[in-house]
């Protein structure tokens, strides 16, 4: 291993970037997306009756308001942001064209306790969840059943799989603590690379919890590969 730091130092190495990004127009964006999402789940005839809800995710195609332009905007410009700190020295130096496409997005509704199970997303780097509507945070703990985790957002680290079979002592106590629950915020946007696991906990509440959902893939026009593959 070559040494990225002062011998004796703690190295850490393949760490996991997340970020949160807070949308200054959250309070004027946020009603009339939610009151349009919900329409278009009322409209949906194919939509399975239920306490979840989950849209398709073409919405690019489909919901043409400058209050979704706004949110995307916002979107776009946070991915930059985080992904060219997770990057910090490891892309090249220079400008390089760099085109940041989202593959996907799509929203979804959700309440009566219902929950998105543990799941990864494919065909991108970078997936990202907004929060637009759920009832507040002291509300929300007051739930007798979920308390603190009525509505959140629950990550996974990708150690977790193997800490079944893993031996754990003091020494790598590090690794129990396998998971990570982020408490929605009206306003609040999530990036996280899209390997890792994650599940939307059971919610419950006076409001409906409403989301938006994205993948994004950010491309080089000369290609993506930096290193060569190992052993070659």
């Amino acid at each position: 291993m070559s040494p990225v730091a002062a011998p004796g130092a703690l190295q850490q190495h393949w760490p996991v970037p997340m970020a949160v990004h807070r949308f200054a127009r959250a309070s004027e964006i946020n009603l009339v997306l939610a009151r349009v999402f919900q329409a278009m789940r009322v409209t949906d005839l194919l939509a399975a009756q239920g306490s979840f809800y989950a849209s398709a995710d073409d919405l690019l195609k489909r919901v043409d308001l400058p209050e979704f332009t706004a949110l995307l905007q916002f979107i776009a410009a946070s991915l930059q942001t985080t992904a060219a700190q997770a990057n910090a020295g490891v892309w090249p130096a220079g400008r390089h064209g760099l085109q940041l496409e989202l593959m996907g997005v799509w929203f979804q509704i959700q309440n009566g306790a219902a929950f998105h199970d543990i799941h990864t997303h494919g065909n991108c780097s970078w997936s990202g969840v907004y929060y637009v509507q759920i009832d507040p945070v002291e509300q929300r703990h007051s739930h007798a059943e979920f308390g603190v985790l009525n509505g959140a957002t629950r990550f996974y680290s990708p150690m977790f799989p193997l800490l079944g079979g893993a031996h754990i002592d003091m020494g790598n106590a590090y690794l129990q603590q396998a998971t990570l629950d982020v408490t929605p915020q009206e306003g609040d946007l999530v990036l996280f690379p899209s390997f890792l696991p994650h599940k939307a906990m059971p919610y419950a509440g006076e409001r409906d919890r409403v989301i938006v959902s994205f993948n994004a893939q950010i491309r080089a026009p000369g290609g993506d590969q930096l290193f060569r593959y190992a052993g070659t």
